[in-house]
């Protein structure tokens, strides 16, 4: 399969290279996206990225690489939907880029992949991320109790959210959103 190139109003999402893995390490080292990546080292983290049950995206803002978008595709035919999981350096969150690559993809995902229905599981106290993910349509379906060890060795929550084909808003003119996007 061809995964395209994805453009939206400030970012790109293109497929992840080789090349990129020392950015991506780089990122997944920082605190405010490794507390909630789980109890995985950044090495291991990166090199999941690059498993071939998932598409990895790279988000890049002004030709540089700030995060990643995943997919993971369900193609059973009674079960088909897709999940996305996602992260961006420190320097470029609150600024909307999380929700503009989410959208982006989203849209990829039900109109070329023809998904009705996308999951994502963000930890259940990532209060950011959940906004984000509202703000694209995303609602919550359920807590998730215990559902992954955090960095500390402990069990923590996880939220189960889903977004179905006809939920997903419209993406706002090029001319509205810069520079008007509400933080995350």
């Amino acid at each position: 399969m061809t995964v395209p190139r994805l453009t939206g109003t400030r970012l790109t999402l293109r497929t992840a290279e080789e090349g990129d893995r020392p950015r991506l390490l780089s990122i997944l080292g920082e605190e405010s996206v490794a507390r909630w990546w789980g109890s995985r080292t950044a090495e291991a983290a990166v090199d999941d990225l690059f498993e071939p049950y998932q598409t990895t995206f790279v988000i890049e803002v002004e030709g540089a690489v700030v995060g990643s978008i995943q997919v993971a595709e369900e193609d059973e035919p009674d079960y088909r939907h897709a999940g996305i999981d996602l992260f961006v350096d420190t320097a470029h969150q609150g600024q909307g880029i999380g929700r503009e690559a989410i959208g982006l993809v989203a849209r990829y995902l039900f109109e070329a992949r023809g998904h009705h229905r996308l999951t994502i599981d963000p930890a259940a106290a990532n209060a950011r991320a959940i906004r984000a993910y509202e703000r694209v349509g995303f609602r919550p379906v359920g807590i998730m109790r215990d559902y992954e060890r955090g960095r500390d060795g402990t069990w923590h929550d996880g939220l189960l959210m889903d977004l179905l084909a006809g939920e997903l808003p419209e993406p706002e003119p090029a001319g509205e959103r810069r520079g008007s996007v509400p933080p995350d």
